[in-house]
């Protein structure tokens, strides 16, 4: 009995240090997506200053730093990094044993030509500041800034695609068309398939560096109409929606088994008069401008298609963002709206030509086009495609007025650099006075002082009137019963799933 006791001592002491195997992935996750996808967005490369591409690359691919659960700038590839005292210089030390899904080891040389090859949002301000990344290891790199920039983290790792790595080698053998087609990255999930305007399908990464994914597939439906997104959710076609609104999220709220996940994100929306730097259009009179913002009714839109989930903050910047500044509010007032344009020399309004605009938004901007109608500025909605709607706004192809949103991660300098001053990706016309400003709240290392110079461009932004800015948009999504984690509101200001590898579906 001793030599048995003695055995069964040393097995469960010999158990007690054997690690547990993390189970296998197992089922499948099936999404209704809100919008057509596109190649694009698989590779970091090519990341513009919208949220929508990290709804697929939290998947496949993975960055030095990502915002996760609670931290909005978790070590992920890279396992730390330091900063020297006099600013100049960024050392990061990668994780080891890191993987892409085609085997190759994750190394310093990877990090360096992902940064170089980049050529998406802020890529002009990324670029310009670094004078050189180095390779002292396999493991180790390290940007040589110009100068001090205290925004180096937040643009490289937050607002731009520039710190998510791609794999060299397969990306040099096969091209940057092919790499779409077949993308390798060193994600939760790995590419399986992509049938345009029809679905992405991808399967678990068992060798990813966190943890092994529970979900063995996850497939991204295209359902674009949102009614047959919430019939799909109810026949259980699919097990989570985004983007349901107005009568149909009361629908969704009804109906048992169902679960409607309402998110403020951070994800202004608004509309930019892109001729008002033309003396001869009628944009050019702040006047004008004036009254597009007081013609409209924020909180009747908000009630009507976000059930009135949605933020009224009357800014392009999120209220969550570091160095946001809170505007006074536009109030509706249709009658001071008509009475400036009258002043401005329009008293029976005008024509202001197409209004461009993502399709997936055409609820929220007919009512927009609607209540400026009622003040007689007249206007022809003009839908696009996602994809097609940022890549025609970024070539700078449109005119007159355009739907604007951007839900990326970053701060108010991030969201002023692409959309408000000169060179930036989304800017057609700028102010000499708020482009100097931003010069300057670059280099500025005391960060009150910054604060201040950053609130100042926000008050010239709004004195101006540069925008018409509706809303913190309320993302109302919705899952099934068979989901235990959707991923949803995970991490604070993200509009979709993520982190993938935590969704969870219930037990049987």
């Amino acid at each position: 009995m001793r030599r048995l006791r003695l055995a069964v001592g040393v097995l469960s002491a010999l158990l007690a240090v054997v690690p547990v195997a993390a189970a296998a992935p197992e089922g499948q996750l099936t999404w209704g997506v809100h919008i057509s996808l596109a190649p694009t967005w698989f590779d970091p490369a090519e990341t513009l200053g919208i949220i929508t591409p990290f709804m697929v690359m939290y998947a496949l691919h993975d960055a030095l730093a990502k915002a996760m659960p609670g931290n909005p700038t978790a070590p992920s590839l890279a396992e730390s990094w330091q900063v020297s005292p006099d600013g100049r210089v960024y050392d990061f030390t990668l994780r080891k044993g890191v993987k892409f899904h085609n085997g190759a080891a994750l190394t310093a040389e990877d990090v360096k030509f992902s940064f170089e090859r980049y050529k998406g949002a802020s890529a002009k301000a990324i670029h310009e500041r670094v004078a050189a990344v180095e390779t002292p290891g396999p493991l180790q790199v390290r940007f040589r800034l110009k100068n001090p920039w205290p925004d180096f983290m937040t643009f490289y790792t937050a607002a731009s695609g520039a710190g998510w790595i791609v794999p060299k080698k397969y990306v040099e053998k096969v091209g940057d068309d092919a790499f779409k087609k077949a993308p390798v990255g060193a994600g939760p999930y790995k590419f399986v398939s992509f049938n345009p305007g029809v679905e992405l399908v991808m399967e678990a990464f068992e060798g990813y560096w966190r943890k092994t994914p529970s979900v063995k597939r996850l497939v991204f439906k295209v359902i674009t109409d949102e009614s047959t997104r919430l019939a799909a959710l109810k026949r259980a076609e699919v097990d989570i929606v985004y983007s349901i609104r107005g009568e149909l999220a009361e629908e969704l709220l009804r109906t048992p088994g169902l679960a409607l996940k309402p998110t403020v994100i951070q994800a202004p929306q608004w509309v930019s008069m892109l001729d008002q730097w033309d003396p001869k259009s009628p944009w050019h009179d702040k006047r004008v401008r004036l009254a597009a913002n007081l013609a409209i009714d924020r909180k009747a839109i908000n009630q009507a298609i976000t059930l009135g989930h949605s933020r009224l903050t009357y800014s392009i910047i999120p209220s969550t963002f570091d160095f946001y500044w809170q505007p006074p509010a536009y109030e509706f007032d249709p009658a001071q709206a008509k009475k400036l344009l009258a002043e401005a020399g329009f008293p029976n309004g005008f024509d202001a030509g197409d209004y461009y605009l993502d399709i997936s938004y055409a609820n929220v901007q007919e009512a927009i086009a609607s209540y400026l109608q009622q003040v007689g500025i007249r206007t022809k909605l003009v839908s696009r495609e996602r994809a097609s709607h940022w890549s025609t706004y970024a070539d700078k192809k449109y005119k007159n007025l355009a739907y604007t949103a951007s839900g990326a991660f970053g701060n108010a300098a991030t969201r002023i650099e692409s959309f408000v001053v000169n060179g930036g990706t989304y800017v057609y016309g700028s102010y000499g006075d708020i482009d100097s400003l931003f010069k300057d709240q670059a280099a500025e290392l005391d960060r009150k002082k910054r604060e201040a110079l950053l609130h100042k461009i926000q008050q010239l932004m709004r004195d101006k009137v540069m925008h018409i800015p509706i809303w913190e948009l309320a993302f109302i999504n919705g899952h099934g019963p068979r989901v235990q984690e959707s991923g949803l509101g995970l991490i604070p200001g993200h509009a979709y799933s993520a982190p993938y590898e935590d969704l969870k579906l219930k037990a049987r």
